[in-house]
Protein backbone atom coordinates (compact mmCIF):
# COMPACT_ATOMS: atom_id res chain seq x y z
CA UNK A 1 0.00 0.00 0.00
CA UNK A 2 1.23 3.73 -0.81
CA UNK A 3 -0.21 6.90 -0.80
CA UNK A 4 1.41 8.46 -4.29
CA UNK A 5 0.70 12.16 -3.17
CA UNK A 6 3.15 11.61 -0.47
CA UNK A 7 5.62 9.35 -2.57
CA UNK A 8 5.87 11.99 -5.67
CA UNK A 9 5.36 15.10 -3.58
CA UNK A 10 8.29 17.74 -3.91
CA UNK A 11 10.71 18.21 -0.94
CA UNK A 12 9.07 21.11 1.03
CA UNK A 13 9.30 23.09 4.05
CA UNK A 14 7.76 20.10 5.83
CA UNK A 15 10.13 17.64 4.92
CA UNK A 16 13.22 19.87 5.87
CA UNK A 17 11.40 20.54 9.44
CA UNK A 18 10.54 16.58 10.12
CA UNK A 19 13.99 15.54 8.66
CA UNK A 20 15.93 17.87 11.36
CA UNK A 21 13.50 16.88 13.76
CA UNK A 22 13.92 13.08 13.24
CA UNK A 23 17.76 13.65 13.00
CA UNK A 24 17.89 15.19 16.65
CA UNK A 25 17.22 11.85 17.87
CA UNK A 26 20.29 9.98 16.41
CA UNK A 27 22.42 13.02 16.90
CA UNK A 28 21.75 12.99 20.44
CA UNK A 29 22.46 9.18 20.45
CA UNK A 30 25.72 9.44 18.94
CA UNK A 31 26.63 12.36 21.44
CA UNK A 32 25.03 10.61 24.62
CA UNK A 33 26.76 7.49 23.86
CA UNK A 34 30.10 8.78 22.81
CA UNK A 35 30.19 11.53 25.78
CA UNK A 36 30.36 8.93 28.11
CA UNK A 37 33.83 8.04 26.25
CA UNK A 38 35.34 11.24 27.32
CA UNK A 39 34.10 11.53 30.53
CA UNK A 40 34.93 7.86 31.68
CA UNK A 41 38.65 9.38 31.91
CA UNK A 42 38.14 11.65 34.33
CA UNK A 43 35.43 9.72 36.26
CA UNK A 44 38.14 6.29 36.11
CA UNK A 45 40.76 8.26 38.70
CA UNK A 46 38.12 10.15 40.67
CA UNK A 47 36.00 7.65 41.51
CA UNK A 48 38.55 4.56 41.56
CA UNK A 49 36.56 2.57 38.91
CA UNK A 50 37.96 -0.82 38.51
CA UNK A 51 37.95 -2.10 34.57
CA UNK A 52 34.67 -4.60 35.71
CA UNK A 53 33.39 -1.03 36.21
CA UNK A 54 34.25 0.70 32.93
CA UNK A 55 33.32 -2.13 30.96
CA UNK A 56 29.52 -2.22 32.55
CA UNK A 57 29.15 1.84 32.11
CA UNK A 58 30.06 1.31 28.17
CA UNK A 59 27.86 -1.90 27.39
CA UNK A 60 24.75 -0.66 30.03
CA UNK A 61 23.34 1.92 27.17
CA UNK A 62 23.60 -0.53 24.64
CA UNK A 63 22.07 -3.38 26.81
CA UNK A 64 19.35 -1.13 27.22
CA UNK A 65 19.44 -0.40 23.48
CA UNK A 66 18.55 -3.62 23.04
CA UNK A 67 15.63 -3.03 25.48
CA UNK A 68 14.74 -0.29 23.69
CA UNK A 69 14.29 -1.37 20.27
CA UNK A 70 12.84 -4.76 21.13
CA UNK A 71 10.02 -3.02 22.46
CA UNK A 72 9.94 0.41 21.62
CA UNK A 73 9.35 -0.67 17.81
CA UNK A 74 6.32 -2.79 18.65
CA UNK A 75 4.71 -0.07 21.02
CA UNK A 76 5.14 2.70 18.42
CA UNK A 77 3.66 0.45 15.70
CA UNK A 78 0.77 -0.24 18.22
CA UNK A 79 0.22 3.59 19.48
CA UNK A 80 1.19 5.42 16.94
CA UNK A 81 4.77 7.17 15.54
CA UNK A 82 3.63 10.31 16.94
CA UNK A 83 2.81 9.32 20.47
CA UNK A 84 6.21 7.96 21.14
CA UNK A 85 8.16 10.94 19.17
CA UNK A 86 8.42 12.81 22.23
CA UNK A 87 8.12 10.92 25.50
CA UNK A 88 11.72 9.24 24.59
CA UNK A 89 13.22 12.64 24.44
CA UNK A 90 11.88 13.46 27.74
CA UNK A 91 13.20 10.23 29.46
CA UNK A 92 16.53 11.78 27.89
CA UNK A 93 17.03 14.85 29.84
CA UNK A 94 16.10 13.47 32.82
CA UNK A 95 18.63 10.83 32.71
CA UNK A 96 21.17 13.16 31.50
CA UNK A 97 20.67 15.46 34.43
CA UNK A 98 20.03 12.57 36.81
CA UNK A 99 24.01 11.52 35.62
CA UNK A 100 25.22 14.27 36.72
CA UNK A 101 24.76 13.84 40.36
CA UNK A 102 25.38 9.99 40.42
CA UNK A 103 28.63 9.32 42.65
CA UNK A 104 28.66 5.13 42.53
CA UNK A 105 29.57 2.86 39.61
CA UNK A 106 26.30 1.18 39.94
CA UNK A 107 23.70 4.26 39.59
CA UNK A 108 25.94 5.42 36.29
CA UNK A 109 25.01 1.58 35.28
CA UNK A 110 21.43 2.09 35.72
CA UNK A 111 21.02 5.19 34.30
CA UNK A 112 23.37 4.15 31.40
CA UNK A 113 20.82 1.47 30.55
CA UNK A 114 17.60 3.58 31.16
CA UNK A 115 19.32 5.81 28.87
CA UNK A 116 20.09 3.29 26.64
CA UNK A 117 16.30 2.08 26.68
CA UNK A 118 15.39 5.80 25.27
CA UNK A 119 17.73 5.50 22.38
CA UNK A 120 16.88 2.08 21.66
CA UNK A 121 12.89 3.37 21.25
CA UNK A 122 13.93 6.50 19.34
CA UNK A 123 15.65 4.77 16.32
CA UNK A 124 12.74 3.01 15.33
CA UNK A 125 10.13 5.54 16.10
CA UNK A 126 12.21 8.31 13.96
CA UNK A 127 13.21 6.06 10.97
CA UNK A 128 9.91 4.84 10.49
CA UNK A 129 7.72 8.36 10.86
CA UNK A 130 10.27 9.79 8.30
CA UNK A 131 10.29 6.78 5.79
CA UNK A 132 6.42 6.70 5.69
CA UNK A 133 6.39 10.71 5.13
CA UNK A 134 9.52 11.31 2.32
CA UNK A 135 8.92 10.51 -1.32
CA UNK A 136 9.98 7.70 -2.38
CA UNK A 137 13.14 8.99 -4.37
CA UNK A 138 14.65 10.92 -1.77
CA UNK A 139 13.92 8.44 0.80
CA UNK A 140 17.36 6.44 1.17
CA UNK A 141 19.47 9.84 0.65
CA UNK A 142 17.19 11.42 3.95
CA UNK A 143 17.21 7.96 6.49
CA UNK A 144 21.16 8.20 5.87
CA UNK A 145 21.14 11.80 6.70
CA UNK A 146 19.47 10.36 10.56
CA UNK A 147 22.43 8.20 10.52
CA UNK A 148 24.78 10.78 9.54
CA UNK A 149 23.74 12.80 12.27
CA UNK A 150 24.42 10.12 14.44
CA UNK A 151 28.07 10.41 13.71
CA UNK A 152 27.70 14.21 14.11
CA UNK A 153 26.45 13.88 17.61
CA UNK A 154 29.13 11.38 18.14
CA UNK A 155 32.54 13.74 16.66
CA UNK A 156 30.45 16.89 18.91
CA UNK A 157 31.35 14.80 21.85
CA UNK A 158 34.72 14.34 21.01
CA UNK A 159 35.32 18.35 20.43
CA UNK A 160 33.16 19.21 23.49
CA UNK A 161 34.75 16.54 25.69
CA UNK A 162 38.32 17.95 24.50
CA UNK A 163 37.60 21.58 24.82
CA UNK A 164 35.91 21.40 28.39
CA UNK A 165 39.11 18.49 29.33
CA UNK A 166 41.82 21.47 28.38
CA UNK A 167 39.92 24.17 30.07
CA UNK A 168 38.63 22.63 33.08
CA UNK A 169 40.74 19.40 33.61
CA UNK A 170 39.65 16.03 33.82
CA UNK A 171 37.40 17.33 36.42
CA UNK A 172 34.62 18.38 34.65
CA UNK A 173 33.32 15.29 33.39
CA UNK A 174 30.48 15.78 35.34
CA UNK A 175 29.63 18.72 32.98
CA UNK A 176 30.11 17.12 29.92
CA UNK A 177 27.47 14.73 31.27
CA UNK A 178 25.14 17.60 31.84
CA UNK A 179 25.37 19.03 28.66
CA UNK A 180 23.92 16.20 26.83
CA UNK A 181 20.53 17.33 29.45
CA UNK A 182 20.85 20.69 27.20
CA UNK A 183 20.88 19.61 23.97
CA UNK A 184 18.46 16.98 24.75
CA UNK A 185 15.64 19.70 25.79
CA UNK A 186 16.21 21.17 23.04
CA UNK A 187 15.59 18.76 20.23
CA UNK A 188 12.48 17.73 22.95
CA UNK A 189 10.68 21.45 21.80
CA UNK A 190 11.65 20.56 17.90
CA UNK A 191 9.20 17.95 17.56
CA UNK A 192 6.41 19.09 19.24
CA UNK A 193 3.56 19.46 17.00
CA UNK A 194 4.83 16.80 14.65
CA UNK A 195 1.99 15.08 12.94
CA UNK A 196 1.14 11.61 12.70
CA UNK A 197 2.08 9.06 9.73
CA UNK A 198 -0.59 8.74 7.20
CA UNK A 199 0.34 5.37 6.47
CA UNK A 200 0.12 4.47 10.09
CA UNK A 201 -3.18 6.16 10.28
CA UNK A 202 -4.36 4.25 7.44
CA UNK A 203 -3.40 1.26 8.54
CA UNK A 204 -5.48 1.56 11.44
CA UNK A 205 -8.30 2.90 9.38
CA UNK A 206 -8.28 6.26 10.29
CA UNK A 207 -8.70 7.71 7.43
CA UNK A 208 -9.82 11.21 8.12
CA UNK A 209 -7.17 11.97 10.59
CA UNK A 210 -4.87 10.62 7.63
CA UNK A 211 -6.44 13.56 5.39
CA UNK A 212 -6.20 15.99 7.78
CA UNK A 213 -2.35 15.05 7.82
CA UNK A 214 -1.68 15.22 4.99
CA UNK A 215 -3.46 18.63 4.18
CA UNK A 216 -1.66 19.98 6.82
CA UNK A 217 1.90 19.03 6.34
CA UNK A 218 1.66 18.89 1.87
CA UNK A 219 -1.23 21.10 1.26
CA UNK A 220 -3.12 18.69 -0.55
CA UNK A 221 -6.22 17.47 0.01
CA UNK A 222 -6.30 13.33 -0.95
CA UNK A 223 -10.30 12.19 -1.36
CA UNK A 224 -11.58 10.30 1.06
CA UNK A 225 -12.36 7.48 -1.19
CA UNK A 226 -8.52 7.34 -2.17
CA UNK A 227 -7.46 6.60 1.31
CA UNK A 228 -10.20 4.68 2.13
CA UNK A 229 -8.85 2.05 -0.86
CA UNK A 230 -5.81 2.36 0.11
CA UNK A 231 -6.68 1.58 3.78
CA UNK A 232 -8.89 -1.56 2.34
CA UNK A 233 -5.61 -2.64 0.43
CA UNK A 234 -3.65 -2.17 3.38
CA UNK A 235 -5.90 -4.31 5.65
CA UNK A 236 -5.95 -6.76 2.76
CA UNK A 237 -2.50 -7.50 2.31
CA UNK A 238 -0.44 -6.95 5.16
CA UNK A 239 -1.94 -9.12 7.83
CA UNK A 240 1.07 -8.98 10.10
CA UNK A 241 2.01 -9.32 13.47
CA UNK A 242 5.26 -9.33 15.44
CA UNK A 243 5.80 -13.83 15.05
CA UNK A 244 6.03 -12.79 11.17
CA UNK A 245 9.35 -11.56 11.59
CA UNK A 246 10.79 -14.66 12.36
CA UNK A 247 9.24 -16.58 9.73
CA UNK A 248 9.57 -16.93 5.80
CA UNK A 249 11.25 -14.46 3.76
CA UNK A 250 10.34 -11.99 6.75
CA UNK A 251 12.47 -14.37 8.68
CA UNK A 252 15.51 -13.87 6.34
CA UNK A 253 15.09 -10.10 5.83
CA UNK A 254 14.94 -9.72 9.80
CA UNK A 255 18.65 -11.58 10.05
CA UNK A 256 19.99 -9.81 7.56
CA UNK A 257 18.69 -6.35 8.67
CA UNK A 258 20.26 -7.49 12.19
CA UNK A 259 23.19 -8.84 11.47
CA UNK A 260 24.64 -6.43 9.18
CA UNK A 261 23.95 -4.02 11.54
CA UNK A 262 26.01 -5.83 14.37
CA UNK A 263 29.12 -6.84 12.09
CA UNK A 264 29.04 -2.98 11.33
CA UNK A 265 28.30 -1.38 14.90
CA UNK A 266 30.38 -3.60 16.88
CA UNK A 267 33.59 -2.87 16.06
CA UNK A 268 32.65 0.86 15.69
CA UNK A 269 30.43 1.20 18.72
CA UNK A 270 34.32 -0.10 20.70
CA UNK A 271 36.63 2.58 18.84
CA UNK A 272 33.65 5.18 19.95
CA UNK A 273 33.40 4.19 23.40
CA UNK A 274 36.88 3.45 24.22
CA UNK A 275 38.83 5.19 21.27
CA UNK A 276 41.28 7.15 23.74
CA UNK A 277 41.95 3.47 25.24
CA UNK A 278 42.43 2.08 21.87
CA UNK A 279 44.61 4.70 20.26
CA UNK A 280 46.69 4.88 23.30
CA UNK A 281 47.52 1.16 22.90
CA UNK A 282 48.64 2.02 19.79
CA UNK A 283 51.19 4.57 20.84
CA UNK A 284 49.33 8.02 20.66
CA UNK A 285 49.98 9.19 24.14
CA UNK A 286 47.51 9.15 27.07
CA UNK A 287 44.49 11.64 27.82
CA UNK A 288 43.34 14.29 26.06
CA UNK A 289 45.95 13.68 23.13
CA UNK A 290 43.77 10.35 22.45
CA UNK A 291 40.37 12.36 22.76
CA UNK A 292 41.58 14.79 20.08
CA UNK A 293 42.55 11.89 17.79
CA UNK A 294 39.46 10.16 18.45
CA UNK A 295 37.49 13.75 17.44
CA UNK A 296 39.56 13.50 14.41
CA UNK A 297 38.56 9.75 13.58
CA UNK A 298 34.97 10.65 14.17
CA UNK A 299 34.96 13.54 11.73
CA UNK A 300 35.71 11.32 9.61
CA UNK A 301 33.39 9.35 9.80
CA UNK A 302 31.14 11.86 9.22
CA UNK A 303 32.55 12.66 5.87
CA UNK A 304 32.17 8.93 4.97
CA UNK A 305 28.39 9.34 4.91
CA UNK A 306 28.14 11.89 2.78
CA UNK A 307 29.23 10.07 -0.86
CA UNK A 308 27.58 7.16 0.42
CA UNK A 309 23.77 9.14 0.56
CA UNK A 310 24.43 9.77 -3.17
CA UNK A 311 25.29 6.32 -4.02
CA UNK A 312 22.62 4.61 -2.24
CA UNK A 313 19.84 6.35 -4.56
CA UNK A 314 22.42 6.75 -7.48
CA UNK A 315 24.15 3.27 -7.63
CA UNK A 316 21.93 1.56 -5.64
CA UNK A 317 21.99 0.21 -2.05
CA UNK A 318 23.15 -3.67 -2.55
CA UNK A 319 26.39 -2.76 -4.75
CA UNK A 320 27.31 -0.39 -1.88
CA UNK A 321 26.69 -2.37 1.15
CA UNK A 322 28.98 -5.24 -0.03
CA UNK A 323 31.54 -3.38 -1.68
CA UNK A 324 31.98 -1.01 1.78
CA UNK A 325 32.03 -4.00 4.03
CA UNK A 326 35.06 -5.82 1.77
CA UNK A 327 37.17 -2.49 2.15
CA UNK A 328 36.76 -1.88 5.30
CA UNK A 329 38.09 -5.25 6.61
CA UNK A 330 41.46 -3.95 4.90
CA UNK A 331 42.49 -1.06 7.42
CA UNK A 332 41.49 -3.66 9.80
CA UNK A 333 43.38 -6.33 9.17
CA UNK A 334 46.12 -4.06 8.64
CA UNK A 335 46.26 -2.47 12.14
CA UNK A 336 46.55 -6.46 13.43
CA UNK A 337 49.55 -5.13 13.22
CA UNK A 338 49.68 -3.83 16.56
CA UNK A 339 51.41 -1.29 18.91
CA UNK A 340 55.00 -1.36 15.90
CA UNK A 341 52.96 0.04 13.29
CA UNK A 342 54.03 3.75 12.69
CA UNK A 343 51.22 6.12 13.94
CA UNK A 344 50.98 7.56 10.30
CA UNK A 345 49.71 3.96 9.48
CA UNK A 346 47.62 3.18 12.68
CA UNK A 347 45.97 7.02 12.17
CA UNK A 348 45.70 6.38 8.07
CA UNK A 349 44.27 3.29 8.54
CA UNK A 350 41.25 4.34 11.22
CA UNK A 351 40.25 7.36 9.29
CA UNK A 352 39.73 4.55 5.57
CA UNK A 353 37.59 2.55 8.18
CA UNK A 354 35.94 5.17 9.26
CA UNK A 355 35.74 6.99 5.74
CA UNK A 356 34.37 3.45 3.91
CA UNK A 357 31.87 2.51 6.78
CA UNK A 358 29.73 5.17 5.59
CA UNK A 359 27.94 2.71 3.01
CA UNK A 360 26.78 0.15 5.21
CA UNK A 361 25.79 2.89 7.88
CA UNK A 362 23.42 5.13 5.88
CA UNK A 363 21.71 1.57 5.24
CA UNK A 364 21.36 0.89 9.09
CA UNK A 365 17.80 2.11 9.38
CA UNK A 366 17.01 2.13 5.63
CA UNK A 367 16.64 -1.41 4.84
CA UNK A 368 14.70 -2.20 8.03
CA UNK A 369 11.78 0.72 6.90
CA UNK A 370 12.09 -0.47 3.35
CA UNK A 371 11.93 -4.41 3.56
CA UNK A 372 8.63 -4.63 6.12
CA UNK A 373 5.15 -3.46 6.07
CA UNK A 374 3.82 -0.83 7.37
CA UNK A 375 1.70 -2.95 10.67
CA UNK A 376 5.34 -4.10 11.75
CA UNK A 377 7.72 -1.40 10.36
CA UNK A 378 8.66 0.00 13.37
CA UNK A 379 8.95 -3.31 15.34
CA UNK A 380 11.66 -4.50 12.60
CA UNK A 381 13.33 -1.49 12.98
CA UNK A 382 13.61 -2.29 17.21
CA UNK A 383 14.50 -5.85 16.29
CA UNK A 384 17.03 -5.61 13.84
CA UNK A 385 18.40 -2.69 16.21
CA UNK A 386 17.66 -5.07 19.42
CA UNK A 387 20.24 -7.70 17.03
CA UNK A 388 23.06 -5.46 16.34
CA UNK A 389 23.27 -4.61 19.77
CA UNK A 390 24.15 -7.91 21.30
CA UNK A 391 27.52 -7.85 19.28
CA UNK A 392 27.94 -4.11 20.21
CA UNK A 393 27.45 -4.32 23.87
CA UNK A 394 29.32 -7.63 23.89
CA UNK A 395 32.18 -5.92 21.98
CA UNK A 396 32.11 -3.03 23.80
CA UNK A 397 31.98 -5.06 27.68
CA UNK A 398 34.55 -7.78 26.13
CA UNK A 399 37.31 -4.65 24.28
CA UNK A 400 38.87 -3.04 27.75
CA UNK A 401 39.69 -7.17 28.57
CA UNK A 402 40.86 -8.16 24.97
CA UNK A 403 43.19 -4.86 25.38
CA UNK A 404 44.84 -6.11 28.71
CA UNK A 405 44.70 -10.09 27.72
CA UNK A 406 45.14 -10.54 24.14
CA UNK A 407 46.53 -6.68 23.15
CA UNK A 408 45.41 -4.56 20.81
CA UNK A 409 47.04 -6.50 17.42
CA UNK A 410 44.39 -9.58 17.71
CA UNK A 411 41.81 -7.14 18.91
CA UNK A 412 42.17 -5.46 15.49
CA UNK A 413 41.97 -8.45 14.06
CA UNK A 414 38.67 -9.68 15.51
CA UNK A 415 37.23 -6.22 14.55
CA UNK A 416 38.24 -7.35 10.83
CA UNK A 417 36.16 -10.74 11.14
CA UNK A 418 33.55 -9.28 12.54
CA UNK A 419 33.28 -7.00 9.34
CA UNK A 420 34.49 -10.11 6.86
CA UNK A 421 30.99 -11.66 7.96
CA UNK A 422 29.06 -8.20 7.50
CA UNK A 423 30.34 -8.61 3.36
CA UNK A 424 29.34 -12.04 3.43
CA UNK A 425 26.10 -11.74 5.09
CA UNK A 426 25.23 -8.47 2.41
CA UNK A 427 26.61 -10.93 -0.53
CA UNK A 428 24.00 -13.69 0.64
CA UNK A 429 20.89 -11.59 1.22
CA UNK A 430 20.99 -7.63 0.51
CA UNK A 431 18.13 -6.56 -1.67
CA UNK A 432 17.70 -3.67 -4.23
CA UNK A 433 15.45 -1.41 -2.87
CA UNK A 434 16.38 1.76 -4.97
CA UNK A 435 13.77 3.89 -6.74
CA UNK A 436 10.78 1.84 -5.46
CA UNK A 437 7.70 2.56 -2.91
CA UNK A 438 7.72 1.02 0.17
CA UNK A 439 4.54 -0.82 -0.99
CA UNK A 440 6.84 -2.52 -3.32
CA UNK A 441 10.09 -2.76 -1.25
CA UNK A 442 8.20 -4.61 1.49
CA UNK A 443 6.08 -7.16 -0.91
CA UNK A 444 7.04 -10.41 -0.10
CA UNK A 445 8.28 -12.08 -3.49
CA UNK A 446 5.35 -14.25 -4.56
CA UNK A 447 2.84 -11.74 -3.87
CA UNK A 448 5.08 -8.44 -4.97
CA UNK A 449 2.38 -8.39 -8.28
CA UNK A 450 -0.66 -9.22 -6.31
CA UNK A 451 0.42 -6.59 -3.80
CA UNK A 452 0.51 -3.56 -6.12
CA UNK A 453 -2.50 -4.21 -8.57
CA UNK A 454 -4.93 -2.67 -6.28
CA UNK A 455 -2.82 -0.10 -4.78
CA UNK A 456 -2.05 0.56 -8.68
CA UNK A 457 -5.75 0.36 -9.18
CA UNK A 458 -6.89 2.83 -6.31
CA UNK A 459 -3.71 5.12 -7.05
CA UNK A 460 -4.72 6.26 -10.83
CA UNK A 461 -7.41 8.12 -10.05
CA UNK A 462 -5.41 9.95 -7.04
CA UNK A 463 -2.92 10.47 -9.53
CA UNK A 464 -5.06 12.58 -12.27
CA UNK A 465 -6.59 14.45 -8.88
CA UNK A 466 -2.88 15.37 -8.16
CA UNK A 467 -1.97 16.87 -11.40
CA UNK A 468 -5.69 18.65 -12.08
CA UNK A 469 -4.91 21.13 -8.77
CA UNK A 470 -1.17 21.36 -9.70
Amino acid sequence: MSIRVIDEAPLNGFHRKLTWSCAGGPFLDGYLLSIIGVALVGMTGELHLTTADVSLIGAAALVGIFVGGLCGGAVTDKLGREAMYTLDLAVLVAVSLLSVFATEPWQFVVLRFVLGIAIGADYPIATSLLAEWVPNRHRGRLLGVLILAWYVGAAAAYVVGYVMAEIGGSGTWRWMLASGAVLSAVILLMRIGTPESPLWLVNKGRTADAQKAIKRALGRTVPIKELLAASAAEQAVERTRFRDLFQGTYLRRTLFCGLFYMCQITPMFALYTFGPAILGSFGLGEGNAGNLGSALISVVFVLGCIPALRLVDRVGRRPVIIWSFALMVVPLAVLGGGSALPIGVVIACFCLYALLSGGPTVLEWTYPNELFPTSIRATAGGVATSISRIGAAAGTFLLPISLSSLGIGATMLIGAGITLVGCLVSVAWAEETRGRTLAETSALPARSRRQSAPDAEGGASLRESDLERS
